[in-house]
């Protein structure tokens, strides 16, 4: 007997749908790994060609290369139907995104959305996450209008309004460069 395949936007067994998550963070894991190598390379590499490479040292450079990674590690961002998570090498967090609260624009050197739900809870999301991936935007537009219609979204509106056009931008320029038009 074959086991049967779950149809498209399905989980196994045909239960909820799988979560969408961020599709470069794959290659900003491989960056952030590369990073931390050639760190620990050029260190140890530099260590052992002014002879002074020893053990304590060595651990040094190891420890220093690991703390590089961590710091450059993008998070993980996931969506499902009414979600958006968040998760760092040390926690995750979730708001419900069809009982959202507030959304909040920072801007500057680290530009980050806030956003709050019905039920206390908080993330912080690099909103070109959502700028480069559709999918993720597509859920989380999809819950902030589930909250705008059940009257709980009282602040932030006009932010991701203004996010939804900046990425409606972007993939129309994608689209006629790919089709070759200017």
């Amino acid at each position: 007997m074959q086991a049967r395949e779950p149809r498209q936007g399905q989980g196994p067994g045909g239960g909820p749908p799988y979560p969408t998550v961020d599709r470069h963070r794959r290659a900003d894991v491989r960056l952030a790994t590369g990073c931390g190598l050639g760190f620990c390379a050029l260190t140890f590499l530099v260590d052992w060609d002014a002879e002074t490479l020893t053990l304590p040292r060595a651990l040094l450079w190891l420890t220093l290369s690991a703390g590089v990674l961590a710091v450059l590690l993008p998070p993980r961002v996931a969506a499902g139907r009414g979600w958006l998570a968040v998760s760092g090498p040390v926690r995750r967090r979730r708001v419900r995104t069809d009982a959202l609260v507030a959304v909040r624009q920072y801007a500057g050197a680290s530009a980050h959305l806030v956003l709050c739900d019905t039920h206390g809870h908080r993330l912080e999301v690099d909103p070109r996450v959502l700028t480069g991936d559709p999918l993720l935007w597509h859920e989380l537009d999809t819950g902030v209008r589930r909250s705008l219609e059940r009257g709980t979204l009282r602040e932030g509106a006009d932010v991701l309004e203004r996010l939804g056009h900046e990425i409606d931008d972007t993939i129309a320029r994608a689209v006629l460069k790919a089709s070759g038009l200017p």
